[in-house]
């Protein structure tokens, strides 16, 4: 399995709505971040599928290397 690409070394900003799916980049390859685009075929990374719980604004990991996936934990100031 390959290793997650560091899209970005801060968390996206994004909107989401209550009870809607969405797919979260894990491996840092989609021209859509903080969303999949299917990028990761062949690297053995899956995408995170969510539902949000509330609508809110929500902090999404662009490092890829949360602890917390997808939501950002800090980790991006390590890197």
């Amino acid at each position: 399995m390959a290793e997650p690409v560091v899209a970005q070394k801060a968390p996206y900003e994004v909107e989401v709505e209550e009870g809607k799916k969405y797919l979260w980049c894990a491996c840092g390859r989609s021209d859509k971040q903080p969303f999949c685009d299917g990028s990761h075929k062949g690297t053995g990374i899956t995408p995170l599928v969510f539902t949000a719980e509330a609508t809110e604004t929500v902090y999404l990991c662009g490092c890829k290397h949360t602890h917390n996936q997808p939501f950002c934990d800090g980790t991006h100031s390590t890197l």
